[in-house]
């Protein structure tokens, strides 16, 4: 995206009504709108985190899966806030399984769109160690069991559209899979004032 950074992780929350499961459809609310991919590790947190520091951080991580983060770039453009823009039904894809006792130091993370490779990067590049992150969102909430963390993306992101065929892998994990297609919206317009 290349944003200026920031010093400290960009965070925002996605809503629970967004998440979708490996083999589900990915539904673009606005077909009329940008809505871009971004493939992305997910942490899952085992135990509640409060004010932890990124030596213990790991201790409160159950495992990982993997994850996309869609997001409405033309929405993104036009709020302050990330939360609407990436929090529609069906825009956040994880799964397909929960891997525990796994080192991410160092894993290749990519994604296809339709066999095209789109995205490929090594855990490794992110800015901020799983530890890091961790530790920074439990500074500011309480991370709860079940609670997900995506993240960041590697370069490569890029639009999607009706009839896409994502997949998502992190190493040898089995990948995440999800069609794309257009959401039915008979009563709310996609226009931007």
């Amino acid at each position: 995206m290349k944003r200026t950074p920031l010093g400290t992780p960009l965070i925002w929350f996605k809503a629970p009504s967004s998440l979708l499961p490996h083999g589900g459809t990915i539904e673009i609310a606005f077909p009329e709108h940008r809505t871009d991919f971004e493939v992305e590790l997910a942490i899952v947190i085992g135990d509640p985190a409060k004010n932890v520091s990124a030596q213990v951080a790991p201790d409160h991580v159950f495992g990982y899966t993997m994850g996309l983060d869609i997001s409405d770039r033309d929405l993104q453009r036009h709020e302050k806030q990330f939360g609407r823009c990436k929090s529609f039904d069906t825009y956040t894809p994880i799964g397909p399984f929960v891997h525990v006792d796994v080192d991410v130091s160092d894993l290749s993370i990519e994604l296809r769109q339709n066999g095209e490779l789109r995205q490929q990067a090594r855990t490794s590049q992110m800015i901020y160690s799983v530890a890091q992150i961790v530790s920074f969102s439990s500074q500011w909430m309480t991370l709860a069991a079940g609670d997900v963390i995506l993240t960041g993306t590697p370069s490569g992101v890029g639009p999607i559209h009706a009839s896409d065929q994502l997949e998502a892998a992190i190493d040898d994990w089995p990948p995440l899979r999800n069609a794309v297609t257009n959401a039915r919206r008979d009563d709310l317009s996609g226009k931007i004032d």
